[in-house]
């Protein structure tokens, strides 16, 4: 697994919506009309342009102008090395190849499949081991996957309402009736979210995200909270989550914890944020937190 400091699919087209294109010796094989399409969408959010592009996958420029067209089909084998060179997510992947006229490469199991039970119990050991500090692992859309016992300490007084499962914790985080009146640095919080969320629709492409990110931005800032924009230097070495608790303002910053090799769609997709005390008060009121127990 792969840690860094602080993952909509794109329309799959069906067979029925495919053209046959022919190819050279009187093969044929069924294309997506929009498969073309999809390819420049991605290039260009990558900001590549054909001649980079063309360079990095080994073609030339011609080809891959003719594969964008639908002039020319790619091999799949071509499919799977522009969208490696253009980082397309797994799922993503999947939906080139099919709009290709391949099947899907990449599995997507549900993370209690068997098959995924030694990345469940890597999950599970990264939660309970990190204990007495919050940590939690969410899907593609920030919903939550599995916590431990920590973070029920921090939902205290949230609404039932976000509570429901599935639990979306941006949602959960900014939204006035659920842990935005509690967050002390409230505008530099949003503000970091925004663009980190912004970040993933970019590099994603996912419409889900992009309304997520829509909703998010429509709240209200609660009342009392500072407007002040950062201004100077910012102190400190990561931007920390400021949270009003019972006993006091804890800080903490954290952390992004992804697997760093998955062929599953599922696993690619599993984020887990870890929370660190940034200061000794927090440490301190995390351990008489976790001494209460379970909530």
């Amino acid at each position: 697994m792969t840690s860094q400091v602080m993952a909509s699919p794109l329309p799959c087209p069906t067979m029925a919506a495919m053209d046959t294109i022919t190819l050279t010796g009187g093969a044929s094989r069924a294309v997506a009309p929009h498969f073309g399409e999809h390819l420049r969408e991605w290039r260009q959010r990558r900001r590549m342009s054909q001649l980079d592009l063309a360079q990095e996958a080994d073609i030339s420029t011609r080809h891959l102008s003719f594969v964008e067209t639908g002039r020319s089909a790619p091999s799949r084998e071509m499919v799977l090395r522009l969208a490696e060179r253009l980082d397309v997510p797994l799922r993503e992947r999947n939906a080139l190849l099919v709009a290709a006229g391949f099947a899907p490469m990449y599995r997507e199991r549900p993370l209690d499949d068997p098959a995924l039970a030694a990345a469940r119990r890597a999950v599970d050991l990264i939660l309970k081991s990190h204990e007495p500090y919050p940590a939690l692992a969410v899907d593609r859309h920030w919903n939550l996957v599995a916590a431990n016992a920590m973070i029920p300490h921090l939902m205290e007084g949230a609404d039932a309402s976000l509570l429901a499962p599935p639990v979306n914790v941006l949602r959960l985080s900014l939204h006035p009736k659920g842990l935005a009146p509690r967050i002390v640095n409230i505008v530099q919080w949003r503000t970091h979210i925004f663009e980190r969320l912004r970040q993933q629709v970019h590099a994603t492409g996912d419409g889900t995200l992009a309304a997520l990110l829509a909703e998010l931005r429509s709240y209200p800032v609660p009342e009392g909270a500072s407007e002040a924009k950062l201004e100077g230097e910012l102190v400190g070495v990561a931007m920390p989550f400021q949270f009003r608790g019972a006993s006091g303002v804890l800080s903490f910053i954290s952390t992004t914890t992804v697997f760093g090799t998955p062929v599953d769609v599922t696993l690619q997709e599993l984020a887990l944020e870890t929370f660190f005390p940034a200061d000794d008060f927090t440490l301190q009121a995390l351990r008489a937190l976790a001494a209460q127990g379970p909530r």
